[in-house]
């Protein structure tokens, strides 16, 4: 149950009020939009082993594993939509309550919700490209109705499996993006930290900057996280708070 001292308005009142507020999106904001986070109870981890998938060695041996695994939640995003929380932040951006959204997601969904400033720290499947040939590209479309009729996405030059631009377990982590999301975390005097259970390095350490520098953070998620006590405004359901934002908008 959410906290009784910690109201939707009050709430609101500190995302208008704050001078630089950004945005922390996990796994648990795409759940309302019919997509499966990971580590939740009822997450993707419980049913296949999701580290595989996303493992670049075990990409190069065998890639046909990713995208079969990959093709559900992925490569069907066209029939997924943008749910009431991508919508709400798009709008908070859009009235000037929100500087930037910081994602580890990699479903496009902040984009289909009309968010601009989206920071994708753990990459993003819009772009495919050869671990091989410098400068092949496919992009997402195209790769996706490939992969949706049971196909893999091939270099056009050396006839190798294209790899998405999401950063697999062994790889780093996009630089530019981690850079500039490092930056706003220290630049926040609100951070809303949604839908992440932070066990994730080190995207689950950008909330830190901000506290350091002396901002405050609200988190809201239906499982703990380690910042829970260090959060000023804490809640557990998503779809109850943005319901009530979007409301107030």
């Amino acid at each position: 149950m959410d906290r009784a001292q910690n109201s939707i308005a009050d709430l609101f009142k500190a995302i208008t009020e704050a001078r630089h507020c950004v945005a922390l999106t996990g796994a648990g904001v795409s759940t309302l939009s019919g997509i499966r986070d990971f580590r939740g109870k009822d997450g993707l981890y419980n049913d296949i082993d999701a580290e595989k998938i996303f493992d670049i060695g075990y990409f190069c041996e065998d890639p046909a594993f990713y995208y079969r695994h990959a093709r559900e939640f992925i490569y069907n995003l066209d029939e997924k939509e943008a749910s009431l929380v991508h919508i709400c932040l798009g709008n908070l951006e859009k009235r000037g309550f929100l500087k930037a959204l910081i994602t580890q997601n990699i479903d496009l969904l902040h984009q289909k919700g009309a968010s601009r400033r989206v920071i994708e720290v753990h990459g993003s499947p819009r772009i495919h490209y050869c671990l091989h040939c410098s400068g092949t590209r496919m992009g997402f479309d195209e790769a996706a109705a490939i992969v949706r009729s049971g196909g893999l996405p091939r270099c056009s030059s050396c006839g190798a499996v294209l790899k998405p631009a999401i950063a697999f377990f062994g790889e780093s982590l996009p630089i530019d993006a981690l850079r500039e999301a490092t930056g706003e975390a220290q630049d926040a005097d609100l951070m809303l930290v949604l839908g992440t259970s932070l066990t994730v390095n080190p995207a689950a350490s950008l909330p830190l900057y901000t506290l350091r520098n002396g901002g405050r953070i609200v988190i809201v998620n239906n499982m703990p996280t380690p910042l829970d006590s260090r959060a000023f405004m804490h809640f557990e359901d998503l779809g109850k708070v943005f319901e009530g934002i979007e409301a107030l908008l």
